[in-house]
């Protein structure tokens, strides 16, 4: 082998100069291993309209792939895109997954070329990978070149005999170290395939020539076919050296294609996706198409159910986001000289939230509100709307409106809206927004908006401004209730009229009496004079049709006429479009100060039975011309609340007790009338007699006191303004009663006989401390007529104040009754019944077992006498004075008396005992020879009185002396009461306790009887004229048989149980009956008897006989 050889040193001396030589140089690597990244993204749900423009409409790192020119700013890429459809075809192979390569690492040579096979099945193309270790050209002197090489890719499938040619490549250039080259290869034939690498070029043959070539790899890919339906995608295949990293992508597309009415156009050029109208919409949509329009993006999103929220399409009012889209689409300034849609949307959603919250965000986008209402999505929008409703203390629930509004501190100055730019590829930008005035006033006071699927600055700046005049001037909301005829027709983003006459200053509104096209009248003339209809204050009605609908017009000067039944009429100048109903709504306004507050309702909710509650917030309509046009912002002239208001009139008090904590007290309820004009509130002062003022404020024209007492009430009240300034006060005064008043008298007081009781019944007690704490007295009298409560005496204990019946013994005469209220008030009148007592029982008088006391009443007593005057026995003197008080009409040192009783030798100034006993029978017990069953009746008769007079100077109030003769008092009673012993009287006998005792029933051997007298003070008397018990044994008879006996008598005995109180009268039967037969009873007693049967020959003779016993007692 023979090598050049240089030698390099210093040139030779001599000569003409030295040698010269060529310093070697190195061509730079031209060659460099290509990879290329493929990368698939999926944009949005399909289908959408696609890149806005090709290739101009993608970005790598923020670079366009192609210049606006046309040229590309990338070499070696690829892009398949696909729109969303259904039906749309999968991406090509080379967008396919990855797979690992199969290693060769066989160099090629020109007669040896290196084959694989490929068996895979379902094998769609091959990647096979070349590497050339080095390609270079080392010259003669020293440079190092570029080289070539030329290789060939065949392949054969199963069903062919030769190789085809599918690559012809020529590698051209340098590279001093190891480069690869990937070709991709489809596989079209039967498999299996051989694939073969064919080197065409020469092998080299000199170490200066490098370009050795390997078959270094292959990779069999096989196509998932995934198409992605509905799913919009974008391919890209670029080549990695271009890129350090996978880059950042963004398209800017023109996304989900949504329907549009069918009388739609999308403007594609000027303003891309605005919608315009043309004629009248039928209802119907057109094909889906791109647009910006929110309302009918958000109406795609409410109705797929693939990616939206599946609301059923006929739950929705299709001609709401019709108007929203018109109102959305109207050109307004863009702030830079140009024109631009009112809201656009331009939003990508990428995230799952809440239904709820994604339909808030979207509508925010066109100032709208989404709600649910009668069980469909219903949608408002915040634009200019003429008024829909009228609300007055006419129809709303106790006349009232309450207001709240925001610190001024609260309000914001500045607005920084967060908005996104195409010009910085959809990165974020800020608008600065500021009130200048406010900030003047308040400083800065920033608040941070973030304008969702804003791409526009003029859009962003008019959002800030929305918020920033909104707060400034729209921060007041109002709250108030209304029946459900309001209820169910107002809707949260209605603009209602509020004629509120506590703010305005006097009343503008009301209800219709009656009406025609042209003319209404009024419910009342109040506010309504002549003066406020004028030329030059531009008067106005506005009224409710039956329709729902508010229409309003004109009225012409001198258009109000008062009558003089407190009615007034309005005419209009022309006609309404048709008659308003009666008791429908009006309002009357005009610009001299009295034009109506205007709301727009936020929500609406049920607050109970037929009552809703409703909330609105300030609403003004030059707040739009001020957002879009920079018009100034005018306010409405609504109140005049400077004046002072009119006195109140016509003040009116009612007294009732009431029920807290299981006790009874005293309120009462004050209301007064007043026109309401320039009203804030009403102060109403009040005391009770001396006590202390107490005060307290209302805005309603009535009051509740609680916790009051008898006494003198006294009332001032005044009418204040807004600014605190009070009419003249108006005094008032009633009399408390309260719990010193007596109670009403017993109604339907009714007795019946059941089963040898009273039932007595009765209504209800109508006053509460009756009811509660209080009860019911009952009385009796023998008598039939002239009866009085002071004639009467109790029957029971004390019955409950609910209580509506009782059972008592039943007796004949006259019961009473009355409620005593929980202070010990009784009603002034007593409630009386009649009973006669009908003879039907099968009874017998014992007259040695009753007792009648009068007229002698020889009985034990105690604090009693006897009056032998009259034949009544009374309470007795205690023998001390009654002290007179000295200081009214006094007469020789005695106190004035009404009335003396000389027989028991009164002289006017002695007390009486307030309490005594009377024991029946001289005090001795009524003794039956055994133990009997028998029942006890009493009588009773008394009456009340003031024996010698009333002490007047002892009434605390004089008013309050119901009897001024001082005939009646009603605390005075007599009541009996009984024990009984079944042991013998004679002996030690054990006796039950005293009890009640009116009428009863008894099984004893003996009883006393006593009765207790009781007054309520020491001028009281009672006296009684009939006092008796009479006692009663059942009449009865016992029968049998019996055999006489021939020589002696038989004795019969009644048996244990069956004695009789007396001996009982006997008769005997015969069974058989022989002429001249007898019989003889002897030894009859109340036990038993004898008895014997003789004939005519007066023997003895057995015979069977029947007998019966007829006697009263049961022993």
């Amino acid at each position: 082998m023979t090598q050049d050889k240089y030698v390099v040193g210093a040139g030779g001396g001599g000569g003409k100069g030295g040698g010269g030589r060529n310093t070697p140089t190195e061509a730079d690597d031209t060659l460099q291993s290509k990879q290329f990244a493929t990368v698939v993204d999926l944009i949005s749900e399909g289908e959408i309209q696609g890149l806005e423009d090709g290739n101009k409409s993608m970005f790598l790192d923020d670079t366009p792939v192609q210049a606006a020119t046309g040229t590309n700013n990338f070499e070696g890429f690829s892009v398949v895109t696909r729109v969303g459809t259904q039906g749309q075809t999968h991406l090509p192979g080379k967008f396919g997954p990855p797979s690992d390569p199969t290693p060769v690492g066989v160099e090629v040579k020109k007669n040896a070329p290196v084959t694989r096979s490929i068996a895979g099945p379902n094998v769609d193309r091959l990647r096979v990978t070349l590497t050339i270790s080095a390609l270079q050209v080392l010259e003669d002197d020293g440079d190092i070149v570029g080289h070539s090489v030329r290789i060939k890719i065949q392949t054969k499938y199963a069903n062919e005999t030769e190789y085809t040619d599918v690559i012809d490549d020529t590698v051209s250039g340098k590279s001093s170290n190891s480069y690869q080259r990937d070709y991709l290869i489809n596989l079209t034939g039967t498999l299996p395939v051989d694939v073969k690498m064919v080197r065409v070029s020469a092998d080299e043959t000199s170490q200066k020539r490098a370009s050795s070539t390997f078959f270094q790899n292959y990779t069999e890919i096989i196509d998932d076919k995934f198409s992605y339906p509905n799913s919009a995608l974008v391919g890209l295949r670029f080549d990695s050296s271009q890129f350090s990293s996978i880059p950042a992508r963004k398209y800017l597309v023109r996304g989900i294609k949504v329907k549009i009415p069918s009388n739609a156009t999308v403007d594609t050029t000027t303003h891309p996706g605005r919608i315009t109208y043309s004629n009248i919409w039928d209802g119907t949509f057109q094909a889906a198409t791109w647009t910006n329009d929110p309302a009918w993006c958000l109406y795609d999103l409410l109705i797929s159910e693939r990616y939206g929220a599946g609301v059923p399409e006929s739950t929705l009012d299709k001609y709401d986001f019709f108007a929203i889209s018109q109102y959305s689409n109207e050109l307004v300034d863009d702030g830079a000289g140009g024109q631009e849609p009112r809201f656009s949307l331009n939003m990508l959603i990428n995230s799952r939230d809440e239904v709820y919250n994604v339909i808030q965000q979207m509508t925010a986008i066109f100032r709208g509100i989404a709600y649910y209402g009668a069980g469909t999505l219903q949608l408002s929008q915040d634009k200019p709307s003429d008024s829909q409703y009228l609300l007055s203390p006419s129809n709303v629930v106790d006349g009232l409106f309450q207001y709240q509004g925001t610190s001024q501190k609260a309000r914001h100055t500045v607005a920084v809206v967060a908005w996104q730019s195409y010009d910085t590829r959809g990165d974020v930008e800020y608008e600065y927004v500021e009130d200048h005035n406010a900030v003047a006033k308040y400083g800065i006071i920033k608040k941070d908006i973030k304008a969702i699927g804003c791409y526009s600055q003029g859009q962003a700046n008019r959002i800030g401004k929305w918020t920033l005049l909104s707060e400034q001037n729209l921060s007041e909301t109002i709250q108030f209730s209304v029946a459900i005829e309001s209820g169910i027709i107002l809707r949260p983003g209605m603009v209602i009229d509020v004629a509120d006459p506590v703010r305005a200053g006097f009343r503008r509104s009301g209800r219709i009496k009656s009406a025609t096209t042209v003319q209404i009248t009024t419910d009342s003339s109040n506010g309504l004079i002549t003066s406020l209809a004028a030329a030059d204050n531009d008067p106005k009605l506005s009224v409710m049709l039956p329709t729902g609908l508010v229409e309003q017009k004109v009225v012409p000067a001198g258009g109000i006429r008062p009558l003089a039944n407190g009615t007034a009429e309005i005419d209009v100048d022309t006609a309404f479009s048709e008659a308003p109903a009666a008791g429908s709504i009006f309002l009357f306004q005009n610009n001299d100060k009295n034009e109506s507050q205007q709301f727009r309702v936020a929500a609406v909710v049920e607050a109970g039975e037929g009552i809703y509650g409703v909330s609105a917030i300030a609403y003004n309509s030059s707040i739009y011309d001020a957002v879009e046009n920079d018009i100034e912002l005018t306010n409405r002239n609504i109140s005049n609340l400077s004046l002072i208001p009119n006195p109140v009139e016509s003040i009116n008090t009612q007294e009732f007790l009431y029920e807290e904590a299981n006790g009874v007290f005293v309120g009462a309820s004050v209301s007064w009338s007043h026109d309401r004009a320039n009203v804030s509130e009403f102060r109403v002062q009040y005391r009770i007699d001396n006590d202390n003022w107490q005060a307290l404020n209302t805005s309603s024209p009535s009051v509740t006191l609680r916790n009051l007492r008898a006494g003198r009430l006294y009332v001032q009240i005044q009418a204040k303004n807004s600014l605190n300034k009070g009419s003249q006060i108006t005094l008032d005064d009633f009399q408390l009663e309260g719990k010193t008043a007596a109670p009403a008298a017993v109604t339907n007081f009714s007795m019946i006989p059941v089963n040898g009781q009273a039932r007595l019944t009765w209504t209800q007690a109508t006053d509460l401390d009756v009811r509660v704490g209080g009860y019911v007295r009952l009385r009796h009298s023998p008598n039939l007529s002239g009866v009085t409560w002071q004639t009467s005496t109790s029957i029971s204990e004390q019955i409950a104040g609910s209580a509506t019946e009782a059972y008592e013994d039943l007796k004949a005469g006259t019961y009473s009754a009355k409620f005593v209220d929980s202070g010990g008030r009784e009603s002034l009148a007593a409630a009386l019944i009649e009973f006669t007592k009908a003879d039907l029982l099968n009874v017998e008088t014992v007259g040695a077992l009753s007792s009648t006391e009068d007229t002698a009443f020889t009985g034990a007593k105690t604090n009693l006498a006897v009056d032998t005057v009259n034949n009544e026995l009374e309470l007795a003197t205690t023998g001390s004075e009654l002290q007179p008080l000295g200081d009214f009409d006094l007469e020789d040192g005695n106190a004035l008396l009404l009335e003396d009783d000389s027989n028991l030798g009164l002289q006017g100034d002695s007390a009486l005992h307030q309490s005594g006993t009377y024991v029946f029978n001289g005090g001795n017990t009524l003794t039956l020879s055994d133990v009997f069953s028998l029942r006890l009746d009493s009588t009773l008769r008394a009456r009340s009185f003031f024996p010698y007079g009333e002490r007047i100077d002892d009434e605390p109030d004089f008013d309050l002396i119901t009897d001024l003769d001082g005939s009646s008092p009603n605390t005075c009673d007599v009541q009996l009461f009984i024990r009984t012993t079944q042991d013998d009287p004679a002996g030690s006998p054990t006796f039950t306790s005293w009890r009640r005792f009116n009428n009863a029933e008894f099984k004893a051997r003996g009883y006393q009887v006593k009765a207790e007298f009781s007054t309520g003070g020491p001028q009281e008397q009672i006296a009684v004229d009939q006092l008796r018990i009479q006692a009663e044994m059942p009449r009865r008879s016992v029968t049998g048989s019996v055999t006489t006996s021939t020589s002696a008598d038989v004795s019969v005995a009644y048996g244990t149980g069956n004695k009789f109180y007396v001996a009982p009268s006997v008769g005997i039967v015969f069974t058989t009956n022989a002429s001249g037969d007898y019989y003889v009873i002897s030894n009859s007693s109340a036990t038993g008897f004898d008895v014997s049967v003789y004939n005519s020959s007066n023997t003895r003779i057995a015979k069977t006989v029947n007998w019966t016993a007829t006697g009263y007692g049961i022993g």
